[in-house]
């Protein structure tokens, strides 16, 4: 790399950053017209009064501030440009204690989950670019308000949007929406970033190595996993509540604050299973919903990982490493210097492991799975010294451990562990190939092995043998084995249709069957229900029509109009004329003081009534409570009739009518969140014992927004254990509906538990719904292999 001035390298480090603010900058437009998408939305949605007039007062204040906010976050976002230090350390928050406020606090919060959310997906980028500007500015650490900072980006969204008089509430309201459109855009300005100063000849490929602080007399606990690294100060972070992201090392490790607490209490302690747990994994779990502080400790296993591996060969596995220079190789992917030999060592043993593994499956299969440990220790060891890399040992060396692991999980019925066995070798091929495994939880080997086995480790080994799931699990394996070239496409092809598969397996029983189209139909009936009260409510938003009849149309019309579309069609002849007779309703119930209208009315009358009975009775509406509305209809149109009541114009008693015949082409199901469920009008519906199936409806308990997300992303074959009425029960999730508003668990014991989403979200808020395991499968083994190589660190390259 040549030799560049300082002047130049500062030069380059500010045009970096003026390049990143204008890509960014370029956000703010779009993040603002989604939010405003999204406000309109809710203010469309029904629901109870207060929560409906927080919506439509949401949806005013973004209407009156919004144009406003984005145009002054675009020049604080440039002035933060222009004030961002390109050059000196940054500050020690926690050398200058003050007494922050509560909101202070409650702000920094706010922007610090946008800032954790950007982080989490541009580590990698990030990491890189920290490491090149800081080569740049020749400094240690970057300032602490810097712009290429994600806290920085999303403070100044944050505080722009109170400062132009908009509230936290409704910034939690949009927040989701904010970081979907801006997480992926401001990932692609990291590395755009970072493609700008290779293409400046900034540090091209990136020497891990050199970065490694080492020290002899820091405790293993403080320094992380194999004592290697000083306990660095964490720059720029909140001064109350330091998160993971925000206390990053430039390796990607955690930088604890100096002076926040002593060695002794950042040891090592034990994780379930006597794996180790770092201080890592006690920062990733501050803050945010279960779902959120799952996702960061398991991160934290990853990157206490890459951790003890750069801290023994002086460079990180989770990303491609450079060819072979001279003797020694860091590292390389298949097809680098020797690699060659090595691939194809690895497919030599996969091929002997198969032959062998198919002599003893058929026998006893405990002795099957303890067979195949050893066999696959022996093969693991005998390609540690084929390795032509430091880097290639410790990928062998890992995941032999962590599939030692997943061979001595008890709850794998051993059915299954004896093909989990036969994954060691395609992991490591693309783990070697693809170091990227050890870096993310969404690689698909990860996302497959962790699928597979949360959805197994529930059932005893009687109802996995011989079953449909262990010959899906077979087949999965054997498409892999199959495919040894095709990298991680291959296991994501056989994830999604093992996904499928799961879908159709765990529904397969006629009780499920009948409950999945009840509910179906249910909810497909009281989402068009609601959207049809949405639409008859713009229709007449203008027009002067009695309250009477407006209640009709919202609380009884709608129903009627959607049961028929979902029972005959949209455009079925029944439809259409009860769609026409609400037009019909409205015209009638007008003033009427011209001498024809009311001759109209006169000739109409039996007809339409007649039609609203029919509707009715559809409905389920009969006998009084039928009398009754026609009686109040007929109240209203005696009104109109004698000119009591205003007049309508006709163009507009039209233009409803045109709308009403092609009502479904207006309304989507999009963001209805609050669909009713009656208990016994379902269990009515299905025909069946009612004793085995729970009904568990909405009690329009208010739950977050995190909880709502938690619930949505449920992954059907998972277990949990359900605390509901005193009983506790483990259930399979095993079926969600198409607008994820209902959601099957069944137990083992043959009960099934319909939960709408409020309730769910509810019930996880509450503890009442808690995952039957606390980490998935390769976290918890990529746990225990740490834990086994931090007690005996030579094993990672002997």
């Amino acid at each position: 790399m040549a030799t560049r001035s300082h002047a130049s390298s500062l030069q380059i480090s500010r045009e970096t950053r003026e390049r990143f603010v204008a890509a960014t900058e370029g956000l703010i437009e779009p993040v603002a017209h989604a939010i405003g998408e999204r406000l309109v939305a809710l203010a469309s949605q029904t629901g109870n009064a207060r929560d409906m007039q927080e919506n439509r007062d949401g949806f005013l204040a973004f209407q009156s501030h919004g144009a406003d906010w984005a145009a002054h976050t675009r020049q604080a976002w440039r002035k933060a440009l222009a004030s961002s230090s390109s050059a000196g350390s940054s500050s020690n928050s926690l050398s200058r204690l003050e007494l922050i406020g509560d909101e202070v606090v409650e702000t920094n919060i706010l922007s610090s989950r946008l800032a954790q959310t950007i982080q989490d997906k541009a580590s990698f980028e990030l990491n890189d670019l920290r490491l090149r500007i800081q080569h740049l500015d020749g400094t240690s650490e970057l300032d602490a308000k810097d712009v290429l900072k994600p806290e920085a980006f999303a403070k100044v969204l944050v505080d722009q949007w109170l400062a132009n008089g908009m509230s936290r509430d409704l910034w939690i309201k949009v927040q989701d929406q904010v970081q979907t459109h801006m997480v992926d855009a401001m990932v692609k300005a990291y590395k755009d970033a970072n493609a700008f100063l290779i293409s400046r000849d900034v540090m091209p490929e990136i020497d891990l190595k050199s970065f490694v602080r080492r020290t002899g007399s820091v405790n293993s606990g403080a320094a992380g996993l194999g004592g290697s690294f000083a306990a660095s100060h964490a720059s720029g972070s909140a001064s109350m509540g330091i998160s993971a992201q925000q206390a990053q090392s430039p390796r990607g490790g955690y930088a604890l604050p100096a002076g926040s607490f002593a060695p002794a209490a950042i040891g090592v302690g034990m994780g379930r299973g006597g794996a180790a747990v770092t201080a890592g994994d006690a920062m990733g779990g501050n803050g945010g919903s279960p779902l959120v502080v799952a996702r960061q400790r398991a991160q934290g296993v990853l990157l206490n990982l890459k951790r003890f591996v750069t801290a023994r060969i002086g460079g990180d596995i989770s990303q491609h490493r450079p060819a072979a220079v001279g003797g020694d190789v860091v590292g390389g992917p298949a097809g680098v210097a020797g690699a060659p030999a090595f691939a194809a060592a690895i497919a030599d043993a996969e091929v002997a492991y198969q032959a062998a593994a198919s002599q003893y499956v058929v026998g006893d299969e405990a002795t099957a799975v303890l067979q195949a440990t050893v066999d696959l220790r022996r093969r693991s060891a005998e390609l540690k010294k084929k390795a032509p890399t430091t880097a290639d040992k410790a990928t062998v060396e890992i995941v032999a451990l962590m599939f030692q692991a997943i061979l001595a999980e008890e709850r794998i019925p051993f059915s299954a562990r004896v093909w989990f066995a036969r994954l060691q070798m395609p992991v490591l091929r693309v783990a070697i190939a693809e170091p990227e495994f050890f870096g993310t939880l969404q690689h698909p080997a990860r996302m497959l092995i962790d699928r597979m086995g949360s959805c197994v480790m529930g059932f005893d080994a009687a109802a996995i043998s011989g079953s449909a799931l262990e010959g899906e699990i077979r087949r999965v394996v054997q498409v892999i084995e199959q495919y040894p070239e095709t990298g991680q496409r291959v296991f994501k092809l056989v994830f999604d249709e093992f996904v499928a598969f799961l879908n159709k397996y765990l529904t397969q029983s006629d009780t499920a069957q009948k409950v999945m189209s009840v509910a179906q139909q249910v909810e497909q009936k009281e989402t068009m229900a609601i959207q049809y009260t949405i639409e008859l409510r713009k229709m007449l938003n203008d027009m002067p029509v009695r309250e009477e009849i407006r209640e009709f149309l919202f609380k009884v019309w709608a129903e009627v109009l959607a049961i028929a579309a979902l029972r005959y069609g949209p455009q079925d002849e029944q439809t259409v004329m009860l769609k026409r007779s609400a037009s019909d309703l409205v015209w009638a119930a007008s003033a009427k003081p011209n001498r024809n209208d009311r001759t109209r009315v006169i000739q109409d009358l039996p007809k339409l009534l007649q039609r609203l009975r029919q509707g009715m009775t559809l409905l389920g509406i009969v006998g009084d409570t039928q009398e009754q509305h026609i009686k109040t209809i007929g109240a209203t149109l005696s009104d109109a009739f004698m000119s009591k009541t205003e007049a309508i114009p006709q163009a507009k008693i039209e233009a409803m009518a045109k709308r009403l015949a092609n009502l479904e082409d207006f309304v989507s199901d999009e963001g209805t969140m609050d669909v009713p469920l009656d208990a016994a009008s379902i269990e009515l519906l299905l025909g069946v014992d009612a004793a085995s199936i729970e009904v568990v409806p909405d009690t329009g308990t208010k739950v977050g927004e995190d909880m709502l997300a938690w619930a949505h992303e449920l992954q059907v074959g998972n277990w949990f254990m359900l605390d509901h009425n005193d009983r506790v029960s483990q259930v399979q999730f095993v079926w969600r509906s198409e607008r994820k508003q209902l959601h099957l668990f069944a137990s083992s014991d043959g009960r099934s538990f319909l939960i709408q989403v409020g309730r769910l979200a509810s019930y996880l808020q509450a503890g009442l719904l808690v995952p039957a395991e606390e980490e998935t499968l390769t976290v918890r083994a990529t746990r225990e292999a740490l834990a086994k190589l931090d007690a005996n660190p030579e094993r990672l390259l002997n």
